[in-house]
């Protein structure tokens, strides 16, 4: 306060001392001139309320005149003290000393505030400027930036705001301070997933439109916020997985590079050549306009089945999305079998071999005398079969 009035009594010193006319008409003209440069030229391009919405509109257009308000009182209160009328000035402060400071901590208040408003509009501008130049900042990336810079502001804004009100700043941190600890203690959870989607923002392991699987949930990444991720699974359902959980979790990107590779088995009967086999499949699968052709598709033999060697198809798609993948699969599956059997290529059924053993030494029955015997002489003619 006391720095406050020292540099309100330096200032009325300075406009007072203006004793000449030509100088009074040279401060006069310069102050008109800084006045309507300041107000009309630069504060409208700052503010630039115009090209937004209506609710902007209103809110930039009560900006610009507040600010312009305050320079033609600030200017016209300037020119009485440099054209000697301040004693008037300092009459009507005895009177209403009190009010005066009221009104003056109102108006310092809307001003820093208004000041505030257009200097987060400037960030937006800037922060979306930077997403536009930098490629590697995602849409979230630069929602996370612009809010947390206009965070920043607004908590500055407002420790400015309680010191022109002489509040007592340092209380009310370790107020905040004690809060912020309790808080924290009672939503560790929410907080976990506060600093997890942080974490995921900026780490960048999936986007939005990636095809992933977090865990056993496999879906499109259709939106991503400070507290949780919501896939689109292949059934419709939208999956909302807290970030926490999603941190914790192993996670598949099968949209990372821009293609996916598919696997399919055939098995194919003992009695056919598996390299015929392989060199059919693939001049099937080359063929197809679903299937990228590099990587090129690959077949190798994978494990000898009960009815069949197994061969695993291996294929690529670019941009995958379930729709894609699985009009690729049955494409696939159904040029391969008519490949298959234009060559003769027998692909099996499920089947068993069935084969008898011989007994050594056989069994022994007891006859009607009580005599043992081996089961290979216990003959009808040798019991008197009727």
């Amino acid at each position: 306060m006391f720095q406050a009035t020292t540099t309100a009594e330096s200032t009325r010193a300075f406009l007072e001392g203006f004793d000449t006319l030509g100088g009074r008409f040279g401060f006069t003209a310069a102050l008109l001139v800084v006045v309507a440069l300041v107000g009309w030229a630069i504060v409208p391009r700052l503010v630039d309320g115009v090209d937004g919405s209506a609710v902007q509109w209103a809110v930039g257009g009560a900006i610009l005149r507040a600010v312009q308000f305050c320079l033609v009182v600030g200017g016209a209160v300037s020119l009485i003290y440099v054209w000697g009328f301040g004693s008037l000035v300092t009459e009507l402060e005895s009177h209403f000393e009190d009010d005066i400071v009221v009104a003056g901590r109102v108006l310092g208040s809307l001003f820093i505030f208004f000041a505030a408003y257009a200097g987060a509009r400037f960030l937006s501008g800037v922060v979306a400027n930077l997403g536009h130049r930098a490629d590697w900042m995602t849409d979230h990336q630069e929602e996370i930036v612009l809010r947390t810079s206009q965070l920043l502001l607004f908590g500055f804004v407002g420790l400015v705001i309680l010191g022109i009100w002489d509040a007592n700043i340092g209380g009310l941190l370790v107020g905040a301070g004690f809060l912020g600890i309790v808080v924290g203690l009672a939503a560790r959870q929410t907080l976990g997933s506060l600093i997890a989607g942080f974490v995921l923002m900026f780490s960048r392991p999936f986007t939005i439109g990636d095809w992933v699987q977090v865990g056993d949930e496999e879906g499109i990444v259709t939106d991503i916020t400070i507290f949780n991720t919501r896939l689109e699974n292949f059934d419709g359902e939208f999956v909302v997985l807290p970030n926490d959980s999603v941190a914790d979790r192993a996670i598949t990107n099968r949209s990372q590079k821009g293609l996916l590779r598919i696997r399919v088995d055939v098995g194919i009967d003992y009695a056919a050549d598996p390299e015929r086999a392989q060199q059919v499949a693939i001049e099937a699968i080359s063929g197809l306009s679903e299937v990228v052709d590099a990587p090129p598709p690959q077949v190798f033999p994978k494990e000898f089945g009960d009815s069949s060697v197994i061969l695993e198809m291996r294929f690529w798609i670019d941009h995958p999305t379930p729709p894609r993948k699985w009009k690729a699969v049955s494409s696939v599956i159904s040029s391969v079998k008519a490949a298959f059997e234009a060559e003769g290529i027998k692909i099996p059924f499920p089947q068993r071999e069935l084969a008898g053993r011989a007994e050594s030494g056989g069994f022994h029955v007891r006859d009607t005398d009580g005599q043992t015997g081996n089961a290979e002489d216990a003959t009808p003619e040798a019991h008197g079969n009727d």
